[in-house]
């Protein structure tokens, strides 16, 4: 029985966690596992759980395997002996773990579990936000927001309710108590209503640690969250971040990408350092059933062994490894992510770091 912090009914925020016990990592911590979702449910992934996609699957949890452990949620009926199949042989099998979870989607980042270093007494805890597909855009939902309990109870790990409505992508830290995020979700009136800008920065900085949050206007075209941060901005250390760019005019990303691109270089962290922003080229639409599909380099993954970035065969796809190569002093492993996108996400949508205890 792991012990439960719950804060829904809590209004005064006197009664909140304590300012600074609770602190998200950064990505790029060092970490014990990456928790993935598998491609099941055809309502979100319309003609697209085909051969290429597992192929593309298999390539992504073989490159993490090799330098981490691998926790895959397989309680769904078939996911467990499609799992099997299709990772037979891989490089550093014996890493990866299927665990008896059961899950409506495949998006880990925003249903499942952000993990936090519980300062109080020095253990990591998950936070488990309540989860809507997206303000209730693609019922069911129920099994996706047991997830973060389940895993806390895998885990032995404490559990803190925050009493809020907030999936993973939509926020990205730096680990010293930054966090980027859009007014398009985080403020949307279909996620928490009853709470202003001021009450989701509370809320952010005593369950995350986030001291100073930046804020930027809206996603990218296609997005079916409300425009998740993690395809349009993403830290790559403290005082660094990288940014989506969208250099045709008449391209619908171009105005939104160069507001956002604009802000950020306005922008200071939480340590008062002036952002250095990196410019991440937007690849081609990449369209499925006549919809654009949020395809973005910026979906990309820290792993123990490096930046793994979704690549869609495209001509800027090489101008994307360099640029991050280069900001970062990391290894750059693409992976083809051209069937994975047609799921609407790619591979940090599909993925969640728990950092080393």
């Amino acid at each position: 029985m792991t012990t439960v912090h719950d804060f829904r009914n809590v209004l005064d925020a006197a009664f909140l966690p304590p300012s600074g016990r609770l602190h998200m990592p950064a990505e790029w911590a060092p970490r014990k596992a990456t928790w993935l979702g598998w491609p099941c449910n055809r309502d979100t992934w319309p003609d697209s759980i085909r051969p290429a996609a597992e192929a593309a699957y298999r390539r992504f949890v073989a490159f993490l395997a090799q330098g981490e452990d691998v926790e895959i949620l397989a309680g769904s009926p078939g996911v467990a002996a499609r799992v099997e199949a299709v990772l037979q042989g891989i490089p550093g099998r014996d890493r990866v773990h299927l665990n008896d979870v059961p899950i409506d989607d495949s998006w880990v980042r925003d249903s499942g579990p952000i993990f936090v270093r519980d300062l109080a007494t020095k253990r990591l805890a998950v936070v488990d936000w309540d989860f809507d597909k997206w303000g209730g855009k693609y019922p069911p939902w129920d099994a996706d927001d047991l997830v973060p309990r389940q895993v806390a109870r895998l885990r032995g790990m404490e559990r803190w309710i925050p009493g809020m409505t907030l999936e993973g992508g939509s926020i990205d830290v730096d680990g010293e108590g930054s966090l980027l995020t859009t007014e398009q979700c985080l403020l949307n009136e279909n996620r928490n209503p009853w709470l202003d800008r001021a009450g989701i920065e509370l809320r952010l900085e005593r369950f995350l640690g986030a001291r100073r949050v930046i804020w930027l206007g809206r996603g990218i075209d296609g997005d079916d969250t409300d425009g998740h941060v993690d395809d349009i901005a993403r830290f790559l250390a403290p005082g660094l971040v990288c940014a989506a760019v969208e250099d045709d005019p008449g391209d619908a990303n171009h105005a939104a990408l160069s507001d956002n691109f604009r802000q950020l270089r306005a922008s200071r962290d939480a340590s008062g350092r002036r952002l250095e922003v990196v410019p991440l080229p937007m690849p081609r639409p990449v369209v499925q059933l006549g919809l654009r599909t949020p395809a973005s380099y910026c979906n990309f993954l820290f792993s123990a062994r490096g930046i793994i970035l979704p690549v869609f065969g495209d001509r800027r796809d090489e101008l994307a490894i360099r640029r991050l190569e280069a900001a970062t002093g990391r290894a750059v492993f693409p992976v083809d992510c051209r069937e994975i996108i047609y799921g609407q996400g790619s591979l940090h949508c599909l993925s969640q770091q728990e950092p080393l205890p």
